[in-house]
């Protein structure tokens, strides 16, 4: 995470997030593969001029030991927030658990979940602070 983030940066970041998932929505509509739709919101963050990282992996440790496996985030924006893509129904527990898994193992500050299975994607979004959100400053 970068030192200097703030709560402010977090949330204007995250509504350029959501704003470049919304336009890959329009563009594409709600029947796509998962993959389909993370390549496009990639090329749609490029054409923002967004920093993220695809597919990064989250290592493991158990007691305080390196675990040779790791956990895959869809997309990290700006080393600050993950986005995690689904094309489902509706967003379920073991969704919302994976995210927090994710935060809680990163250190990020703030996590979305991004349904693309969604008649408008502005219902299709939930969003998750991590425990460093507490800790950034406000402004």
């Amino acid at each position: 995470m970068t030192n200097n983030a703030t709560r402010n940066t977090i949330h204007l970041l995250s509504r350029e997030i959501i704003g470049a998932a919304i336009e890959v929505h329009k563009e594409i509509g709600p029947s796509a593969l998962e993959s389909v739709y993370e390549l496009c919101l990639c090329e749609e963050f490029r054409l923002r001029g967004i920093g993220f990282e695809k597919q990064k992996p989250i290592p493991l440790r158990y007691k305080h030991i390196a675990i040779s496996k790791s956990l895959r985030c869809d997309i990290v924006v700006e080393n600050l927030i993950i986005c995690e893509l689904k094309t489902v129904e509706h967003i379920l527990p073991v969704h919302e658990a994976q995210i927090i898994s994710y935060l809680r193992l990163s250190g990020l500050p703030k996590g979305l979940i991004l349904n693309f299975n969604s008649a408008r994607m502005a219902n299709g979004i939930k969003a998750y602070v991590g425990h460093s959100f507490a800790q950034l400053s406000d402004l």
